[in-house]
Order: C-alpha cells, then structure tokens, then sequence
C-alpha cells in the first residue's frame, strides 16, 4: 500500500451578503477566463482527522503526530500540492488507519457505526459489509465508489473475516485499507469540459465539493454537499450559492476560518516556541496553548460571529483572556475562558499586542523589533523581506554588555551597516514600535533604565506609539488584497501568481464594496469562476488508487 502512495504522488505535477450577478461579475471580469491550476494535495493532519471526527463521530479519534509540512507562498496548504510523502510518514498514517478501523469496530462503537447487524460474527457477511463500506466509501473518497472498486473492498472484507473467523475484524482490515488509501489521503481532482466556455475545462462536481469543503470547513464534503455535487446542483450559479450560503451559516464555518488564519498567522510555530524560564517565568508551555487560542477566539468573535470590517481586528480592544495569559497581561486571573475589553487608554490595541504576536516573534531571552516588523510586513501586507547576508555581524544587537540600552539604540547601531540598512529600513521603523512589549509580551515603559521611544512609520504614515502604528496598519491598502491573495491561494490549494493577478483584482474590488466583511470574501472566491475552472494546461492526474491493495508496487 505504501507503493501506491508514493506512486499516486508520482503522478502530480455583515453587510448584505452579494447578490449571485455580483459575485458572477469577479469570476467573468477577465478576458480570456481566469482559471486556477488543478491540484493533488495531501490532507493536513486537521483536515484528516476532521474528517475522520465528521464520518465516525468525534469519539473516534486516533492519537497521531503528523509530519510538518512545507510552507510555498505563505501558506502550509499551498505546501501541500508539493508535498512528498516519506516511508516514517507513511507508517504514521497506516498507524492511524489501524487505530481509526480498530475503534470503529469494537463492541462500543460498532452498533452505532455499523448500520447491519452481520449473520454470524464469526463468518463473512458480504451484504453488511456492503452496506457499511459503501455508505463509509462516499464520504472518505468524497465521491461515490463505483461498483468494481466498492466490491473490491467488500471481498477483502469476506477473506478478512473467512482467514480470522472474525466478521469484524475482517470488516475492520478493509476499513483500514481505505483509511490508507491515496485517494483518500491526497485530494485529487478531476476535470471535465465546461459546457459554458468551449475549450475550457473546470473541476467535476465532486472536485468542486471537496475544493469548497476544504476550503469553508477544512474538513470533506457532508452529505448535503455530496448530493448537490451529485444532482449537478454546484455547476448552476444559483445551486452553487445556495450550497455556499448553507456552508457560510453552518458552525462549522468556525473550523474553517480558524484554520485559514491558523495558517496564514504561521501559528504552526508555536509548536515549538519557548521562552528563557529565568527572563520569563510566567511564560509556560500552557501560554503558548493559550495566546493561540486567545488570538483564533478574537478572529472568530470580531469576523464571524459579529460580522466586522477585517480591518478593526487591528484596532479592536475586545479580546479573550484564559488565568495563564491574565498574569502576563498583569490582570486579575479569570476562571476560565472570559471575554475582556482593554480600556480606551491602555496601549494593548488589536492583534499586534496580543501575546500571540508579541511573543511569537521574539527572541527566547529579548524582543526583537526586526522579528516584529519582518512578521507585519510578510504574514499581513504580502512583502516579502530579504534574507540577510550569510556573513551579517550582529554583535551590535546581540551583546548584553553593550552600552546601548533600548532596542532603537542597538538598531540604530546595526543601521551603520550598509549592507543590512536596506532591509531593515522596512522592518525596523513598524517594529520599534512595538518595543513597549517585552519577549513575552508583557507591557514596559522602559529598557534598562531608559523611557522606550515607540514612535515610526509605515511607508511614510508616521506615529507616536503602538496605537498610532494599529491605525496606520488598519488604513494600509496592502492589509486587505494581502487577506484577499492568502484566502484565494489557500481556497484553490495553489500560489496566486501572476495569472491571478485579474480575478484578485476583482475580488479585491468586490471586498471593498462589501464592507471589508471575510464571510463576503470567502463567499466571492468560492462563487467565483475561477474557483471552479481549471487551466487547459494542468498537469494530468492519473486515478492510481487501488481499493483492494491490488496495484501496490
């Protein structure tokens, strides 16, 4: 089975939400079409066990660490469309498959997933196997098996309970064969001509499902979806906006948008960020579960359940706070997870003072305003910043008995060096700003002895403190195309290159227009033409799966 993996891989290469004309209008604004690429993406490890938590209930949930993955163009799920799969990733996701199949079929969880009771345990029962491996199938393939491969697997089933005397067991074998599946674990999509545009080709009604599933809830189709993708209900503009509206209000929208901006936040590095114990005692390994938490919580309030400009998430004062992140915010502990709004005259403003932001891109032992500034710049306005020189001297910066005391100090001592001014010009100015706040995010006024100077600019916008950067971040027109670019990327699974550039520049357009409101937005480039029609010249995706096991190499 492992051979099949590899070789499936091988083959790659609120405002009033938008009437149907208008979110028509973004995908048919370029001449000729905008397309996306077609795309082969291994699930992420959220995904996956999503989707394991959606078929089987959340009971069932296998204990496995997944590899990390690549991060291309800002984004782990755009990673995934080039993702190898090594053998010590192969063995996590067979594990996983055994675990999975093994507590489907156990005498707790049985009579609830199992919808047929077999004729004897101890004997094959081709019937109830069918029932439940075809009902199963449709939701982990995301598309209906068809009969050859569907009875493939209830053989394999039979001969599994025949050799083990064992109906489950040998029920369990096969279930474990298409948990382990390639398509199963890779999104591989389909193309079929596109009647609309002659010579055009756009994803089948399946890839469709699973494209906006993935995309909407970071989990697979649900049944509602798998039928409106079986009635051809996903390729008429008034279907597709009716399945996309129910997605947008179901709760599992949450899912979604908290993955997205897990992603595009890079809070996969929390995995392993640690503070020096003796600077920061009250940095714990429980802090860095919570500032993620803390952050997702306000992303979810302010864009989702309120429904706000994408803009106010950095001016906005109201946030959650857990015990572990009341000491650092020097607060009174809390009980539990509560909602807490700063007042008008403290410098905690939007997200770039949460701890998330703060301590995320520090130093294990100090701040860094280059970390800070290089993180605003690259996760929320898309500018790339160069890396420095190999042979960079940062003693300036780096040596604790240096005579410079505040951070701007230091900075401007490295500034002396021509060969690191011109990067640090568009880091520096944004991340001095934020020096009020210690590595672990803790607010200070001062810095070994010395009243911290926060004032700067932000391409040629000037303040005096953290809160006058939150507005000049907040009115930046780069902060929301970045927005636009990260959730048109992470929907089609793919980098927005140059070719993007037309149906970006829509949806941009159209974003303004709707009040800068992310529900909008991702209801535009999920309706949008582009979403759905695919280059003519996508690499073919050859269909190497194999039910049964039959074709490993």
């Amino acid at each position: 089975m492992a051979g099949t993996i590899v070789a499936c891989f091988a083959t790659a290469n609120c405002s009033q939400p938008p009437t149907a004309h208008r979110v028509a209008a973004v995908a048919q604004q370029a001449s000729p079409p905008v397309t996306s690429e077609r795309r082969l993406r291994l699930l992420t490890s959220d995904q996956y066990l999503n989707t394991l938590a959606y078929v089987f209930g959340p009971n069932v949930r296998p204990d496995a660490r997944f590899a990390p993955l690549q991060r291309t163009d800002g984004l782990l799920t755009v990673g995934t469309s080039i993702a190898g799969v090594t053998a010590a990733q192969m063995e996590v996701y067979q594990k996983t498959a055994v675990s999975v199949a093994t507590q489907v079929v156990n005498p707790e969880n049985r009579k609830f997933l199992i919808p047929c009771t077999p004729k004897s345990e101890t004997a094959r029962d081709d019937a109830c196997a069918r029932m439940f491996l075809k009902k199963v199938s449709r939701f982990l393939y995301r598309r209906p098996l068809d009969e050859k491969r569907l009875e493939e697997w209830v053989v394999q089933a039979g001969d599994g309970a025949d050799r083990l005397k064992n109906f489950y067991t040998g029920l369990g074998s096969a279930l474990e064969g298409m948990l382990f599946n390639p398509q199963v674990l890779f999104i591989s999509e389909r193309l079929e001509a596109d009647p609309r545009t002659p010579g055009a080709m756009r994803l089948d009604s399946y890839s469709l499902a699973a494209r906006l599933s993935f995309f909407l809830w970071n989990a697979a189709p649900d049944d509602l979806l798998l039928k409106a993708a079986e009635k051809g209900e996903l390729h008429t503009d008034k279907g597709l906006a009716a399945s996309v509206d129910r997605m947008l209000a179901s709760s599992r929208l949450e899912f979604g948008v908290r993955a997205f901006f897990d992603d595009m936040l890079q809070f996969d590095l929390f995995d392993t960020l640690a503070k020096d114990g003796t600077i920061y005692p009250n940095f714990t390994a429980t802090t860095v579960l919570d500032a993620r938490e803390q952050t997702l919580r306000t992303i979810v309030d302010q864009l989702i359940v309120k429904k706000r400009d994408y803009r106010d998430l950095y001016t906005t004062r109201e946030t959650f706070l857990s015990p572990s992140l009341a000491a650092l915010y020097r607060l009174p502990s809390t009980g539990g997870w509560v909602p807490y709004e700063f007042p008008a005259d403290n410098p905690r403003m939007g997200m770039l003072t949460q701890i998330s932001f703060l301590a995320g891109h520090s130093h294990p032992g100090r701040s860094s305003a280059t970390l800070r500034g290089k993180a605003l710049r690259e996760l929320l306005l898309c500018q790339p910043v160069p890396r420095p020189p190999a042979n960079v001297d940062f003693s300036a910066v780096e040596n604790p008995k240096s005579t410079h005391r505040t951070a701007r100090d230091r900075v401007t001592a490295h500034l002396a060096n021509p060969v690191c001014a011109g990067c640090h010009k568009i880091t520096d100015p944004i991340g001095l700003a934020l020096e009020n706040f210690d590595g672990a995010g803790r607010y200070r006024a001062t810095e070994r002895g010395a009243v911290i100077d926060a004032s700067g600019n932000l391409d040629g916008k000037a303040f005096t403190d953290v809160t006058g950067l939150a507005r000049a971040l907040h009115d930046h027109p780069a902060l929301t195309s970045c927005v636009v670019k990260r959730a048109y990327a992470y929907g089609t699974g793919g980098p927005a290159d140059e070719g993007s550039r037309t149906v970006l520049e829509a949806l941009d357009k159209q974003f303004a227009a709707d009040g800068y409101r992310i529900p909008n937005l991702l209801r535009a480039v999920a309706t949008s033409r582009a979403f759905s029609q695919i280059a003519t010249n996508s690499a073919a995706t050859a269909d190497t799966s194999s039910p049964a096991g039959t074709a490993v190499k």
